[in-house]
Order: structure tokens, then sequence, then C-alpha cells
């Protein structure tokens, strides 16, 4: 194909791997080294396929509960965290297992136990199902915690049912959308506790900040990321909200339509936390060879934050 049509090309900054994403898959990777294949992690290990794939290919099983785990193998947890049920269930199950765990997801488990064991009934904005929110809320007895989703959630809670009342959230929400819940919530809750720091991770709120700095600049966003990733999800409906009419979720780069790209004169490009510089890589390298592209750079904020590995993996 000839060069014909030029385009300009949004690539912000911050965008990619976060700390705690390449924390797990450190973990998983260091694991193979020290303990060889094949090493089994429960639930996948972060929400991008090509990363699933990539471990698998070197020896990981992802399976979903500890029953489909032989009896004597080593289990890693997966980046999003798990209940105190599972860890007890591994535990009587004599495994060996590897918490890799974000630390910023470690730090809302805390604050929802801190929160219980003075207690306090705990509402935690999230959604419903994702394995981040299981974790969480599988911290402490069911009855003492309240997911909320939406603003109808909120509408409905009793007031006069609850005493003390606190707040925590998932780390991967949209940072508007949570704000309105959390100003409504507070609204019925006047005295709610909220968190010392927000619990929506810098990453997450990052790289909405960078997609927000270029959205009402593109015709298109391309969004790379896992189709079950939940920062990913939200990065495409922060563009949208913020002024870009397209946007689009890349999950496999093979899946872009690039006839359709030629009607847009201006795009941007964004990787969520759980997806590799790699695809972006991939993704210029395609786009340069199609079409005459100019780049436009952008940082909106630099991360130099790391994790430490767990012990056994240190020494």
């Amino acid at each position: 194909m000839n060069k014909k049509i030029e385009k300009i090309l949004y690539l912000p900054n911050p965008r990619g791997f976060c700390a705690g994403v390449e924390r797990a898959i450190n973990i998983v990777e260091l694991s193979l080294e020290k303990y060889g294949p094949p090493i089994y992690v429960r639930h996948e290990i972060v929400h991008n396929p090509w990363v699933v794939n990539d471990l698998e290919e070197k020896g990981v099983i992802f399976v979903d509960e500890l029953d489909d785990i032989p009896d004597g193998q080593r289990v890693i947890f997966s980046a999003h965290g798990v209940s105190s049920e599972v860890k007890k269930e591994a535990s009587i199950k004599k495994m060996d297992f590897t918490d890799a765990t974000c630390p910023l997801v470690l730090k809302v488990h805390f604050e929802a136990k801190r929160h219980f064991d003075n207690g306090f009934h705990i509402f935690l904005i999230g959604h419903k199902g994702h394995p981040e929110v299981d974790g969480t809320m599988g911290q402490i007895p069911k009855n003492s915690i309240t997911l909320l989703e939406n603003e109808n959630d909120i509408n409905s809670l009793d007031k006069d049912k609850y005493d003390k009342v606190a707040l925590i959230t998932q780390t991967t929400l949209s940072v508007d959308d949570t704000a309105k819940l959390i100003k409504l919530l507070k609204k019925k809750f006047p005295d709610i506790i909220e968190p010392p720091r927000e619990d929506i991770c810098y990453a997450t709120t990052n790289r909405q900040m960078a997609v927000k700095s270029i959205a009402n600049k593109c015709d298109a966003i391309y969004v790379i990321g896992g189709e079950n990733s939940s920062n990913s999800i939200r990065l495409v409906e922060v563009a949208k909200k913020s002024g870009c009419r397209n946007n689009f979720l890349v999950s496999d780069i093979n899946s872009v339509d690039w006839k359709e790209m030629e009607k847009f004169k201006s795009i941007g490009l964004t990787a969520s936390a759980s997806a590799p510089e790699i695809l972006i890589n991939e993704f210029l390298k395609i786009i340069n060879k199609k079409f005459k592209v100019e780049i436009r750079k952008n940082t909106i904020a630099n991360e130099n934050i790391t994790f430490k590995l767990p012990k056994e993996l240190r020494e």
C-alpha cells in the first residue's frame, strides 16, 4: 500500500504496564526459573491475553480454582488478590503458594479488615464478579460489606439500617464516575469514613488523565488491552466521555481494521496498565507501513514506583 494518507498519531504517557503488573509477571517468571514448570496460577495473573499466552508457552498453567491443581504443586495467586478463604484452603491442602496480589490492592484489603475490626459496615464501590472485588469482599464476613455498582445501589440503601459506615473502592475504576458515586454516598452518609488516600491506583488515574489529554484532538482512539480487563474498559469509556467519538479496545493487533482507519485523520494510541509495550510497538510498526504518520508524544506524569518481590524470590 502506498503511503498516501498522512496521519497524526498521539502517543500519551504513561501507558502500559504498572508496577503491580510488572511485579506479578516477574513473580511468575522467577518462579519458573527457581522451581521449574509447571507453575500453577489461580486465575489470569493479569487480564491480558498476550501476557497469558506468553506465560502458557513457558510452562504456566492457569486454573479457576485450587481443586484444579494436583496435590503437591505450587500455586501463585493473581495480581487481583484472593479472599481469606482461598488462602485458608491452600493451607489445608498443604500447597506452597506465592501471593502476587498488587500491594495497592492489599492496601484496600487492610482497610476493609481495619474498618471491620473497628465496628464499621463497609461500602465497596466496584464491579460485581471482578476478581479484585471478590478478593476484597472475601477479607471479612459477608454481612459486614455491601457492594455498590451504581447510583441505584446507593439510592436504595436504607440509611437507618447502618450505624458507623466506611468506604473503600476497587483500584481500577473510572476516576470521574467513582467521584460522582462517592459524592452521592457522602450526601446520604455525611459521616462516612473515606480512605486516607484514594483507593483508585496511581496507574489507573494517570492513564485516564493521559487519555483525557488527547481525546478532543482525536478522530479515534485505540486502547490496547484485554477485553476482560477493568482498567482497559475504563480507558475506552474515558476516551468517549472526554470527546472522542470513535474508540476501540484492541486485545489482538490482528483484529485492527486498518481499512476503517483510513477515514481518521488524527488517532490516539495507548495501552492499559496490564498491556505490554511490545503491543504498542507492534501497532506502530504496522501503521507506519500503511500510512505516513506524524507521532506526537506528551507526558502528563512520570512514574518511578516499584514494588518488592516476595522474599523467597529475592534470595
